[in-house]
Order: C-alpha cells, then sequence, then structure tokens
C-alpha cells in the first residue's frame, strides 16, 4: 500500500458496494449482515511511552488517563457458533463528559491479519478471542495514513473480563501499543447504538476522500432503508436493529 487510492476510482467501487448491500437489504432485513451481536462495556485507559500517530486521541490521553466505551461483537455472516466467520468488533468511545451519552467517536474493526498484506484481508474465525482486529480503511491524521487494531491479552467476551491492547501502525509499519480495553458483557434494554466510524470520527482525525467515497454511500444507504419496514412487514415492533463495524468487512449498520 505504498500509494492511497484516487477518490473517482474509489466512488465507482463505493456506488458497486451500494448496490451490493441494497440488493442484500431485500432479502435480509433490517440489517444485511451482522444481524445479530452481543453488547459489552468497559474503559479504556491509554499506557505506554509517548504516542507519535498524528491523531490526537491517541496521542493527547484525558487527564484521568482512561475512558469508558460501549462495544458491540457480532459475526458478519451469521453462521452457526461451530463454523469460522468473520468478527466485526465496534467500540464507542466516550469524551470526558460524565454522560455516556456524549461520545468521542467510533472505531469499527473486522478479523483480519497482522503484516502485510494480510492486515488487509478478512480473515474467518470460531472464536473472536483469537482474532486480531483491524480498521482496513485508514484514518488520516496529521503525520500520514493511520492503521489501528486490536488484539486479546486475556479473557473472552465469555469470560468476565476481556482484555485487548489497541496498536497503531502506518499502512506498511510496525504495530505500537497505545491503550488496553476492557470489557464485560452487558444487558442492552432496547435498541442497540449505531456505530459509524465515517460520521463519528476520532478526535484528531479525519476521512480521506477516497475511503468517505468507498464507505459511506453503503452505510448511509443500509441506514436508511434498513429502518423503513418492508411492503409485508407486520405492524408489530420487531427484534431491535444490529449496528454493524466495517463496511470493508460488509458490516453494516
Amino acid at each position: 500500500m505504498t500509494a492511497l487510492p484516487r477518490a473517482p476510482l474509489a466512488r465507482g467501487a463505493g456506488m458497486l458496494l451500494r448496490g451490493f448491500f441494497g440488493a442484500l437489504l431485500m432479502l435480509r432485513r433490517p440489517r444485511p449482515i451482522h444481524v445479530r451481536g452481543t453488547m459489552l462495556t468497559g474503559t479504556v485507559r491509554w499506557v505506554g511511552p509517548e504516542r507519535r500517530s498524528g491523531i490526537s486521541w491517541i496521542d493527547e490521553p484525558p487527564q484521568s488517563g482512561e475512558a469508558r466505551v460501549v462495544a458491540r461483537l457480532s459475526r458478519s455472516v451469521g453462521l452457526p457458533d461451530a463454523l469460522p466467520d468473520i468478527f466485526g468488533l465496534a467500540l464507542r468511545l466516550s469524551g470526558e463528559s460524565a454522560s455516556p451519552e456524549v461520545d468521542a467517536g467510533d472505531i469499527e474493526f473486522a478479523s483480519t491479519g497482522r503484516g502485510v498484506p494480510l492486515r488487509y484481508a478478512l480473515l474467518p474465525l470460531r472464536r473472536p478471542e483469537r482474532a486480531r482486529f483491524g480498521i482496513l480503511l485508514p484514518y488520516r491524521g496529521r503525520r500520514g495514513p493511520v492503521l489501528l487494531s486490536a488484539t486479546t491479552v486475556d479473557g473472552s467476551p465469555d469470560a468476565a473480563d476481556w482484555r485487548l491492547v489497541l496498536s497503531f501502525a502506518s499502512p506498511l509499519g510496525s504495530w505500537r501499543p497505545f491503550a488496553l480495553v476492557r470489557l464485560t458483557r452487558a444487558a442492552w434494554p432496547g435498541e442497540q447504538p449505531r456505530f459509524d466510524a465515517g460520521r463519528r470520527v476520532l478526535p484528531g482525525a479525519r476521512v480521506y476522500p477516497w475511503v468517505r467515497a468507498l464507505r459511506q454511500p453503503s452505510y448511509d444507504h443500509v441506514q436508511r432503508r434498513g429502518l423503513q419496514p418492508a411492503d409485508d412487514a407486520p405492524s408489530t415492533p420487531e427484534a431491535p436493529a444490529q449496528p454493524a463495524c466495517t463496511v470493508a468487512a460488509g458490516a453494516m449498520d
């Protein structure tokens, strides 16, 4: 990934993705993939030496060194647990406000590889704690493109605690840990939150035009159409719609 794609090419690919997920939505309402998910809550705590990612959310942690986080873990296709699937992990990071409704941004991960080129490939697994989660599409920081990853340190989503380390890297560079996330499964009454890293961008980060052109048409189309009832839908409310984790992984919010 020595050169970033150009926006016109990404716009064409984005429209193809929009059409694909729009067609899939006709078959699988209210969400084409990542239909079911598990909600978790916890904290993110900054660790390690001085960070120089070029994104202020990473490089300049809050004074407390810690922030709250809400997460959703899901299987992309929705295959039985005994079969491998592409996992999605979405994080909603709170700001320094005490109110959980005030969020700093969303991060949307999918199960990928670690090195180049596998960090740009979606990998199906049986268990999420064995996954290296990556974002696939880079943020735009002050120092250039930035990728993020999340890897299990110990525990699992089914245990009392699931701890993961967050790292950043340039597109071809080595991973540099900067924070620990601690998650616990949580009951979530009502509709689960909707994640969209393209519109809830991390503080200090920007979205490349080609990234927005590639991912946002699908997100916007599926979110808008997915909330509309089908022509033959019953009048009684259905189960809450589920958000998703990354458009590159086919995850739709």
